[in-house]
């Protein structure tokens, strides 16, 4: 899953931030197809007769069938056999087998742009098809954050390395439950499908066992037990495995109950101040307990109105930049540490594409839940 993205990035949150599909190169690509043509007449005109320029006019349409539909290549193609027959004309060679070499080649060229102009917009409709599919595919996945769960307030961002990415590994949810508000995050190791399937699993079993264990460590053993059938299912034993964070605040008292599963630990944002909230005993990543053990250890931590939780994926916390320096995550989120949910997440978003020059090493996914002083109930989402 550490696999280097050269492309540009993207993140998505409650509410989507997309980027051009088209960057600054394909701006220049189609400018220059326009500008060869009075380039080339110009040099043309102010060069012995002996230096056919004109013969630089078939640059035109093979560039414009990298940006252009096939009738603006098209259209292109014929500006330039047009300029080309009157600077012939003008030099009085029109007649002349060169000539008619040159035009030839103009019109062929021409063509053949059409045709790869046609592939091209016919692979990029494929393209974002499967696009199409793979967000409604990601959506089903991993559901948008509930703005406002009992007496908390959440914001969440997916965050893909590639741009044309709208799913992968990494994975989040929260629920309100009987026994307060109960959350998790985590991160399949691994890329492509096999990891997507697998923070499926992690993403059913945890809906479908959230409401009914009675504590944490039950959670991640009914999340243990389900990697492990998928797992042995699949042929993937211990290859495939997850690490994850459960996080349960009661809505009765002002406390914070953590299970840290091999996972980066969160953030605790209170007063103005930053804490990383280490775990005071390991417990095992998901699909790894029958070689390290099922001992689940719970931390207790003071979450009081007005405190905020941030939690992570590497994604954000293995973030360099172009030094090869980590994303100093405490230190970039301190300066905003009392902000509302969305700002934090807003902000986190920006920074961290602009710390990494728009290149990420893996997904990311950022969930932050504020504790308010109204407890008022709120419907479940």
């Amino acid at each position: 899953m550490n696999r280097r993205h050269p492309h540009r990035s993207r993140w998505t949150t409650d509410r989507a931030v997309r980027r051009p599909a088209a960057g600054p190169g394909f701006a220049v690509v189609r400018l220059a197809s326009l500008a060869l043509i009075p380039a080339a007449v110009i040099v043309d005109l102010f060069t012995p007769e002996s230096w056919p320029f004109n013969r630089f006019l078939v640059g035109p349409p093979a560039l414009a069938a990298a940006s252009w539909s096939p009738a603006g290549t098209g259209a292109i193609g014929v500006a330039a056999l047009a300029t080309d027959i009157a600077l012939t004309a003008d030099k009085g060679s029109l007649g002349m087998p060169r000539a008619w070499l040159t035009m030839g080649m103009i019109a062929l060229v021409t063509v053949v742009a059409m045709y790869a102009s046609h592939v091209r917009q016919m692979e990029e409709r494929t393209m974002a098809d499967v696009r199409s599919v793979a967000e409604a595919a990601q959506r089903a996945l991993v559901r948008p954050m509930p703005l406002r769960l009992g007496p908390t307030r959440m914001a969440a961002m997916y965050l893909a390395a590639a741009a044309q990415a709208r799913i992968g590994g990494d994975f989040y949810e929260a629920q309100r439950t009987p026994y307060g508000i109960r959350l998790m995050i985590g991160d399949v190791r691994g890329k492509g499908l096999p990891a997507v399937e697998a923070a499926s699993v992690m993403m059913s079993a945890f809906r479908e066992a959230v409401h009914d264990a009675p504590d944490l460590p039950t959670l991640a053993a009914r999340l243990e037990t389900s990697i492990q059938r998928y797992s042995a299912q699949s042929g993937e034993v211990e290859e495939r495995f997850a690490t994850g964070l459960l996080a349960e605040i009661p809505e009765d008292g002002a406390i914070l109950r953590l299970l840290t599963c091999g996972h980066p630990p969160p953030l605790l944002l209170s007063g103005g101040t930053v804490r990383e909230l280490e775990a005071t005993a390991a417990s095992p990543p998901f699909n790894l307990a029958a070689l390290l053990g099922d001992g689940y250890h719970v931390d207790v931590v003071p979450f009081r109105a007005g405190d905020s939780l941030l939690l992570y994926t590497d994604g954000v916390s293995e973030a360099r930049n172009r030094d090869g320096v980590f994303y100093p995550l405490a230190d970039r989120i301190r300066p905003i540490a009392t902000a509302a949910p969305r700002t934090l997440i807003d902000h986190l978003g920006g920074d961290l594409l602009g710390y990494a020059s728009d290149e990420l090493n893996d997904d990311a996914a950022v969930v932050v839940i504020h504790r308010t002083s109204d407890e008022t109930p709120v419907r479940e989402s």
